[in-house]
């Protein structure tokens, strides 16, 4: 049992209660993953406050897909959850820049909610047929964001899984 216990704790890098010392196996994330990762989180946080800024203070229907109240209502309902996404981002970019270990927890929001709102954004697009009538270009930067949530957040969240023993042994990065 002992010998099957350190080798678990050894994979998961977790410290060996008979040693007290912390075991590690690995290598953490590569510097161009690491880069990548920063500029793909502030890339959805910057992406983000621009559709707003358009949508709100320029003008939405380069944006829109439909012109409907329910559509309009619908995305009227995002920007809260929107900026919430953005702060979990921005913050994941600068905590993993710093090699900071909170950035495993900003990481993790950020993707989860990139993926959560991307969803209620796809089935609402499907649901109301968005995707088969509307301006084509318009359609076609709703489905970049909608495969952008879901890549991007997926992405988000597994690197960030992936890594999270070296992000939180934040020496290690």
């Amino acid at each position: 049992m002992f010998l099957y216990g350190s080798l678990v704790m050894t994979r998961l890098s977790i410290p060996s209660p008979r040693t007290n010392m912390k075991i590690t196996t690995g290598d953490g994330p590569s510097t161009q993953g690491r880069r990548f990762m920063i500029g793909l989180l502030w890339f959805g946080t910057l992406a983000t406050v621009a559709y707003w800024v358009v949508w709100f203070g320029i003008d939405r229907r380069w944006l829109a897909t439909a012109d409907t109240p329910s559509y309009y209502a619908f995305e009227n309902a995002f920007p809260l959850a929107d900026g919430w996404m953005a702060v979990t981002g921005g913050l994941g970019a600068v905590a993993l820049a710093r090699r900071r270990p909170e950035a495993l927890l900003w990481m993790l929001l950020a993707g989860s909610a990139t993926v959560y709102l991307g969803g209620m954004d796809i089935l609402f697009d499907l649901e109301n047929g968005i995707y088969w009538h509307g301006d084509p270009g318009n359609v076609a930067v709703e489905a970049f964001i909608n495969v952008g949530c879901l890549a991007g957040g997926t992405a988000v969240m597994r690197f960030a899984w992936r890594h999270r023993h070296h992000l939180l042994a934040n020496d290690r990065l």
